[in-house]
C-alpha cells in the first residue's frame, strides 16, 4: 500500500510517484521537510479568456501543493501577457489591451476556484503581475534587474536558443528578467518562497532565484532564500504537446468553447497507454485507486473503466458533479445498442453528435426518405440495401422497407436514426 506524508515533507514524493516532478533546485526538499509554512506560485497566460486542458498541469501542481499545506498563488500575466514568452513557442504572442487582459484574468480566476481553495490561511491567491510591472520605469527596470544579467547567460537559456535562429524580438528575449522580477516581487512583498512550471519554463526560474539570491542573500542559516520546481512535458503518444484534440484543436475549460460533453469525451477516448498518466496527473485519487483502475485496463480493456472513472473525475471537477453525471448518462446512452427516450438526453446530445433537422413534412414522408435527408447514407440505393439488410432503426424500430412510415417523433421534437449497431444521429423538428 503506497501512502504519502500529507505535510509539506511529502510533497515531492507524491509529485514523483505521480510522474510529475522534473526539477527541483537546491535545498527544496531539506526546506519542505522544516513543515514551516511555504508559498509558491505558478504563472498563466492570459491572452485568451480560458484555461485549456494544457494548463491543468500547473493547475494540478498548485493543487496537490496546496493538499500538503502550502499556500498557492496563481500569477496572471496581466503585464508580461502583453509581451510574450518564447518558451516552448515557434512565434510571439498577439499583444492585448488593457481591457482584455482584465476580462481575461477574472475569467481566469473563477476556473481556477473550481480546483484551488481560495478560503483560510493557505488559501490560493490570484495576482497580477501588470500591477508591478505596470509602473515600473525603464530606468528602474535596467538598474534593478538588468544590471545583475549577462547576455551570454541569457543567450544559453534553451527557451532562447529554440528561438534565435527562427526570429526573436527584444521583447520577448526580456522576457526572463521580467518574470525574474515577478519572482523577486513576491518573494519581497508576499514572502513566496518558491515558483513552479513546465520543465520548459526552468531557464527561467532559475534566473529568478539567480536574482534573488544575488539581490537578498542567503539565509543566515546558509540555506537558499528562494527554491524551483518543474513539471515534465507531458505528450501525446504522437510526440505533439498534450492539450489539444486529435483534429489539433484545443480543448478549453470554458463550457462555452468546448462543452462539457466534449470534454468528457475527450477524457473517455484516451488511450490505454496514457490513461494511467492521466489518472496520475489530473485526478487526486489515492495510488491504490489508480493501480487498481491500472489493473482493470490489463484484464478488461474494452470495460474502459480507467478512462470512465478519468473523464468523471475531472468533469465534475471542471463543470460540477452534477454537469458530469449528466453528460456521462448522455455518453453512455449514445454507445449503448439501447434507444434513447429521455428528452433532456437528447437535448443535451444534439448539436453534439452527428444531428440534423427535419419538418413535419419529412416525417409525413418515407423512412428511406429521411434515412437520406438525414445524411444518414449518401444515396437511396445505399440506404434501401442498409434497409434490406436490417441495419436501420428510427426511435428503436427497426425498419423492414424503404416505404415504412416515419415513426412518431420522441416527445413531438427528436428523432434518433440508428444505422449499425451503435452509430446514432440525433433529429431535431425545425421551429
Amino acid at each position: 500500500m503506497t501512502s504519502f506524508d500529507p505535510g509539506l515533507a511529502g510533497l515531492l514524493d507524491e509529485l514523483r510517484w505521480r510522474g510529475m516532478l522534473h526539477a527541483a533546485s537546491d535545498g527544496l526538499e531539506a526546506r519542505l521537510a522544516t513543515g514551516r509554512p511555504i508559498s509558491g506560485y505558478n504563472g498563466f497566460d492570459p491572452s485568451g479568456p480560458s484555461l485549456h486542458i494544457g494548463s491543468l498541469v500547473p493547475v494540478f501542481g498548485l493543487l496537490h501543493f496546496q493538499r500538503h499545506g502550502g499556500r498557492p498563488i496563481a500569477l496572471v500575466g496581466g503585464g508580461t501577457g502583453m509581451i510574450g514568452d518564447p518558451s516552448g513557442r515557434s512565434s510571439e504572442r498577439n499583444l492585448l489591451d488593457v481591457e482584455t487582459l482584465e476580462a481575461n484574468v477574472a475569467s481566469l480566476r473563477a476556473q481556477l476556484e473550481h480546483f484551488l481553495d481560495f478560503e483560510g490561511p493557505r488559501g490560493a491567491v490570484v495576482v497580477n503581475n501588470l500591477d508591478w510591472l505596470g509602473s515600473m520605469s525603464m530606468i528602474d527596470f535596467l538598474r534593478d534587474v538588468g544590471k545583475h544579467f549577462t547576455v551570454p547567460y541569457m543567450l544559453a537559456k534553451d527557451s532562447v536558443q529554440i528561438r534565435l535562429e527562427r526570429g526573436l524580438s527584444f521583447t520577448e528575449f526580456s522576457y526572463m528578467l521580467l518574470q525574474s522580477a515577478d519572482f523577486r516581487h513576491l518573494h519581497r512583498t508576499q514572502g513566496v518562497e518558491m515558483q513552479m512550471g513546465g520543465a520548459d519554463q526552468w531557464g527561467n526560474i532559475t534566473a529568478g532565484l539567480e536574482l534573488i539570491r544575488r539581490t537578498a542573500g542567503d539565509a543566515t542559516d546558509g540555506a537558499p532564500p528562494a527554491f524551483g520546481l518543474a513539471y515534465p512535458l507531458l505528450l501525446t503518444p504522437s510526440g505533439t504537446k498534450f492539450g489539444k484534440s486529435e483534429a489539433g484543436d484545443s480543448i478549453w475549460l470554458d463550457p462555452a468553447m468546448t462543452t462539457p460533453f466534449a470534454f468528457y469525451q475527450h477524457w473517455l477516448n484516451s488511450d490505454d497507454r496514457d490513461v494511467g498518466v492521466y489518472l496520475r496527473w489530473f485526478t487526486t485519487m489515492s495510488p491504490d485507486e489508480i493501480e487498481a483502475l491500472d489493473a482493470e485496463v490489463v484484464a478488461r480493456p474494452g470495460a474502459r473503466a480507467a478512462q470512465r472513472a478519468l473523464a468523471l473525475d475531472v468533469t465534475a471537477r471542471t463543470h460540477g458533479a452534477d454537469v458530469a453525471r449528466q453528460v456521462a448518462a448522455a455518453s453512455e446512452a449514445l454507445f449503448s445498442p439501447r434507444a434513447i427516450s429521455d428528452v433532456d438526453t437528447l437535448a443535451l446530445l444534439y448539436g453534439q453528435v452527428d444531428s440534423f433537422t427535419f419538418t413535419r413534412a419529412d416525417i409525413a414522408g418515407t423512412a428511406l426518405a429521411i434515412s437520406v435527408s438525414s445524411n444518414s447514407y449518401r444515396s437511396n440505393s445505399e440506404a434501401r440495401r442498409a434497409i434490406q439488410q436490417g441495419s436501420l432503426w428510427i426511435n428503436d424500430v427497426r425498419i423492414n422497407d424503404p416505404n415504412d412510415p416515419v415513426p412518431e417523433p420522441i416527445a413531438d421534437e427528436f428523432l434518433v436514426l440508428r444505422t449499425g449497431t451503435r452509430r446514432k444521429r440525433i433529429g431535431r423538428i425545425a421551429r
